[in-house]
């Protein structure tokens, strides 16, 4: 069985950067794309980053563009996300996600099959 294992998360400034990881058990994670979505108190879900498979094209919320990037590692069966230029508004509970299948958007909660169980980042002004 698949699990995800986010950490990296933290206390930054705003301005500051964060990276981070993901960790992934199992043979599948070279089959997979992967997304990673954030959650603010009192607020939904919302869809940060992504990288598909295959072909390895990445996907941004507007929020994040120019700011966010997202890369994997199949040899080490890691995700990651290097977060630049951090804003108070970024703070929220970080999650990377595998979804049901390649033939997704990338971008919808629903379309995402595991989660790992988040990592606080919080930026302070």
């Amino acid at each position: 069985q698949v699990q995800l294992v986010e950490s990296g998360g933290g206390l930054v400034q705003a301005g500051g950067s964060l990276r981070l990881s993901c960790a992934v058990s199992g043979r599948t994670f070279n089959r997979y794309g992967w997304g990673w979505f954030r959650q603010a108190p009192g607020k939904e879900r919302e869809f940060v980053a992504a990288i598909s498979w295959p072909g390895g094209s990445t996907y941004y919320a507007d929020s994040v563009k120019g700011r966010f990037t997202i890369s994997r590692d199949n040899a080490k069966n890691t995700v990651y996300l290097q977060m630049n230029s951090l804003k108070p508004e970024d703070t929220a509970v970080y999650y990377c996600a595998r979804p049901s299948s390649q033939f997704v958007t990338y971008r919808g909660a629903s379309e995402y099959a595991v989660w790992g169980q988040g990592t606080q980042v919080t930026v302070s002004s």
